[in-house]
């Protein structure tokens, strides 16, 4: 009987320190699995809005240098990055088969030369005697007939138009000797402009065959020391303020990977209707001109390109962090949960995040509580706060810390 007052009594001490310690415990276990947000303040500072974009660097202009006429090349006058002014000879074909037609054209042309005398002769030679007739007539009728008159008059006329024909061949000849001449001219292959030789495709001896498609020799571009072209990949969704920056004159800050530490400048020279689809993505070449004074732009190298569309300063600034971060319904505070804000913090649709008014979250106490917020424009880091009942320093909830 003892015993099991004793029992009894120990069960009542037990239940009792259970009951005791019951809504401290659930207290401690309620405080331990809170969640812990990651932090990020309000700032005051400046904001650069920007569209980033990838291009090729390109001369501004690229003149390929080709050969009218075929044979081997017998003379190469230049080289890679050679410099060369307009007229200068860069390469000679074999010229001895375009020599020999230039002669036997001549000869043709001295040839039909010397006909035109032959026939002018002939017909000087008709014509007198058609006037010795016509006079022998005037003198007495029976002593020369009609028809021998007409047999003077009509070999007159048909020398005359020999005469023409011979003429023709004359200038036959001259155009085939022109043509002549021309082709081996044409062995002489000469720089179109002033510039630099960014390409070589021939060597001395090679035999160049120009009958059905003219070869390319040489590509030379002219002024690339005083500029040269980016042509930067433009996502359609971005043209609007690529338009902006252009209208704005705002400047083009591009980097290459050969000189990481440089930052080169460029404008906005040329905005292109040629559309590119590729799965899908509509882009457009947006055309950008920088100086090139130390020719470090080199034809072919990849820019890494950043369109300065707008600038503000001394604006309050909010974490992009904070503005991508939506809570999970469980943790909003009551009087925040109505359906505007549950809609704002449970629908992440790329629609919602694109617009200019948005949700962000503070703590309060162990909830979160919405503030809706009036954005502008924004940089990788910042997004500019239009408007809303946000003060410097104040902190927002970018996310929640991982448990230890």
């Amino acid at each position: 009987m003892v015993l099991l007052v004793r029992l009894v009594v120990v069960c009542l001490v037990i239940g009792g320190a259970g009951a005791a310690s019951y809504k401290p415990f659930v207290k401690y276990w309620k405080t331990r699995n809170l969640p812990t947000y990651r932090l990020a303040e309000v700032q005051r500072g400046r904001v650069v809005s920007v569209v980033n974009s990838t291009g090729e660097v390109k001369p501004v202009l690229s003149v390929a240098v080709g050969s009218f006429v075929s044979g081997p090349i017998t003379e190469l006058h230049v080289d890679f990055n050679d410099r060369v002014r307009k007229d200068q000879l860069l390469a000679k074909i074999d010229p001895r088969i375009y020599l020999a037609a230039v002669e036997r054209d001549k000869a043709a042309l001295a040839t039909r030369l010397a006909d035109v005398e032959r026939v002018k002769a002939q017909w000087q030679q008709a014509a007198n005697d058609e006037r010795r007739a016509t006079d022998l007539q005037a003198e007495n009728a029976d002593y020369i007939s009609q028809a021998e008159i007409d047999k003077f008059h009509f070999a007159c006329s048909s020398l005359t138009a020999q005469i023409k024909v011979a003429k023709a061949s004359v200038a036959q000849a001259q155009a085939n000797l022109e043509n002549s001449e021309a082709n081996l001219a044409y062995t002489k292959i000469s720089s179109p402009v002033d510039g630099i030789v960014i390409d070589r495709k021939i060597d001395p001896g090679q035999t160049l065959a120009a009958a059905f498609q003219t070869p390319e020799l040489f590509v030379i571009a002219p002024d690339m020391d005083k500029k040269m072209h980016i042509f930067a990949s433009v996502d359609e969704a971005d043209m609007g303020l690529i338009r902006r920056a252009r209208d704005a004159g705002n400047t083009v800050s591009f980097t290459v990977d050969a000189y990481p530490d440089d930052l080169f400048e460029g404008t906005i020279e040329q905005i292109r209707f040629s559309s590119t689809n590729t799965q899908n993505v509509v882009t457009y070449p947006v055309v950008v001109a920088a100086p090139n004074p130390e020719l470090k732009l080199m034809p072919g190298m990849t820019a890494n390109l950043s369109f300065r569309i707008e600038e503000k300063d001394d604006i309050l600034l909010i974490p992009n962090a904070a503005l991508r971060y939506y809570p999970d319904e469980t943790l909003v505070r009551d009087g925040d949960n109505s359906d505007q804000h549950k809609q704002s913090a449970m629908q992440q649709t790329e629609s919602a995040r694109k617009r200019s008014r948005r949700h962000v979250w503070v703590t309060d106490g162990n909830a979160l509580r919405a503030f809706e917020v009036v954005t502008g424009i924004n940089d990788n880091r910042y997004t500019e706060l239009v408007s809303g009942n946000l003060t410097e320093h104040e902190k927002l909830v970018t996310g929640i810390q991982p448990k230890k």
